[in-house]
């Protein structure tokens, strides 16, 4: 019985001893599984590839007539008829209104008539002069008289003309200031007679940032959109790029627009798109992959589940995606999510 005794007793030591081993061995296991756990890091990545991305930006501006103009009397009397209406299309050179003409014509034929006597009698004269006929101060005064003639008759047929009053150049009338019967007044305080806009090509007046408009040059085609035709884009071509910037370091830039089909109006927003001439392909990456700042620039490459921090030279900044110029190559493996709890050199887990 002692015997037996001895050997339950064995057997229970036994068997404790041997689940606390195994027991130990579990919990091992466990804390190396939960170890392991907590130091591997779940993470997005993508694969750093070659892109040829088109550069644009895009900036507000109004659009205005390429030629606004309010056309003034250049002669005094009194309105007699008046040929333009708001919403007329007037050609270059016709005549709007008509002014009081009687004195400036009945001076006009008097000063064409001494004109044409003083030519003939020059004529009459250069002619004895060859002949030895007249002494050199008889020329003289009909070549004096000849041109004081001539002066005089050059103003009064201006003057003349001036009664019809004309649009210098082609476009709508959009405002008329006088009606028959009127007095109009020449310079100093010239009269308004009407205000014409030729729409028929538009400028787009925008200012363009010093760190954009070095990549822009005249002649380069962009792009027009308003909001008024939202699904439709004008092509503009830019006209002139100023030397000089302002206060706030942009530069103005003018773009004219092609209206023939007279779409657009003058005062209208239109968005004006730039394009930067294309490059050869770069590696871009998205933006959320750099860590800090773009000036900065650091990123996480993953291989073989271990993301290692790397400094990075960032190009350009197109949309949501950034150029890297060195310390990429293509076809590595990016972090883009998850990487704000890692370190250098610290496993992870790369999800879907």
């Amino acid at each position: 019985m002692k015997t037996l005794k001895i050997v339950s007793v064995a057997i229970v030591i036994l068997g404790t001893t041997i689940g606390f081993v195994i027991n130990s061995s579990s919990e091992g296991k466990a804390q190396t599984s939960k170890s392991t756990i907590a130091t591997s890091y779940s993470v997005s990545v993508v694969k750093a590839a070659r892109k040829d991305l088109t550069p644009t930006f895009s900036i507000v501006g109004t659009i205005v007539a390429n030629n606004d103009v309010t056309v003034l009397s250049e002669t005094q009397g009194r309105v007699l008829k008046v040929n333009a209406e708001v919403g007329d299309y007037k050609k270059a050179g016709s005549v709007l209104a008509e002014v009081d003409d009687e004195l400036k014509k009945a001076a006009f034929e008097a000063a064409k008539a001494t004109y044409e006597k003083a030519k003939k009698d020059l004529e009459r004269y250069e002619a004895l002069y060859k002949e030895n006929s007249v002494s050199d101060s008889q020329i003289e005064q009909a070549r004096w008289s000849y041109q004081t003639a001539e002066s005089q008759y050059i103003v009064a047929r201006r003057q003349f003309n001036d009664t019809k009053i004309t649009t210098p150049i082609s476009g709508i009338v959009t405002a008329r200031y006088i009606d028959v019967g009127s007095t109009v007044q020449g310079a100093p305080q010239a009269s308004r007679i009407v205000d014409i806009v030729d729409i028929s090509k538009l400028k787009v007046d925008v200012n363009v940032a010093e760190k954009d408009v070095f990549k822009l040059h005249v002649g380069d085609k962009v792009a027009v959109s308003t909001d008024v035709f939202p699904n439709e884009t004008f092509t503009g071509t830019i006209n002139t790029i100023s030397v000089k910037g302002d206060n706030a370091h942009t530069y103005p830039v003018e773009v004219i627009l092609d209206n023939s089909k007279q779409e657009l109006k003058a005062g209208m927003f239109g968005t004006v798109t730039f394009t930067e001439p294309s490059t050869s392909k770069s590696i871009f990456i998205p933006r959320e992959a750099i860590v800090g700042s773009l000036r900065d620039g650091k990123l996480y490459v993953v291989q073989n589940n271990m993301a290692t921090l790397r400094t990075v030279t960032v190009g350009r900044e197109i949309g949501t995606q950034v150029e890297v110029v060195n310390g990429l190559t293509e076809g590595e493996t990016v972090v883009v999510n998850g990487q704000n709890n890692l370190d250098n050199n610290t496993p992870v887990i790369v999800r879907n």
